[in-house]
C-alpha cells in the first residue's frame, strides 16, 4: 500500500493491486473515500469522489479538504499513479501540514 501524500491527518494512498481507471483513496480514521481521474487527451477531465464498499465516507471538514487536496495535487497525483504502476518505480511520500487555500 503505497503511501503518496498525508494531508491534514487524511492520508492518501494507492492499493499495491489497483485497476483503472486511476485514482487513489483517501483515509482519515475509520472513514475512507476513493477520488477517480478521468483524463482525455492527456488531460484531467473530471475528479469523482465515490464511497470505498463496507467502508464509511470521508464527511463534512475532511471530504472539504480532501477536494480542496485534489485540485491542487491532481497532476501530481497521477503523476504518481503512473510512476508506481506503469514504470514500477517508488513514488515519494509528501506529508503536507499547512492547509491548501
Amino acid at each position: 500500500m503505497p503511501k503518496i501524500f498525508e494531508y491534514l491527518g487524511i492520508l492518501i494512498f494507492f492499493y499495491s493491486n489497483e485497476h483503472e481507471p486511476i485514482h487513489v483513496h483517501a483515509k482519515k480514521g475509520e472513514f475512507e473515500s476513493k477520488a477517480e481521474f478521468y483524463i482525455i487527451d492527456g488531460d484531467i477531465s473530471q475528479i469523482k469522489i465515490t464511497n470505498i464498499l463496507g467502508a464509511r465516507p470521508l464527511k463534512g471538514k475532511d471530504l472539504k479538504d480532501f477536494k480542496i487536496f485534489l485540485e491542487k495535487f491532481a497532476d501530481k497525483i497521477v503523476e504518481k499513479w503512473i510512476s508506481y504502476f506503469i514504470y514500477h518505480k517508488d513514488v515519494e511520500f509528501e506529508k503536507i501540514t499547512k492547509r491548501l487555500k
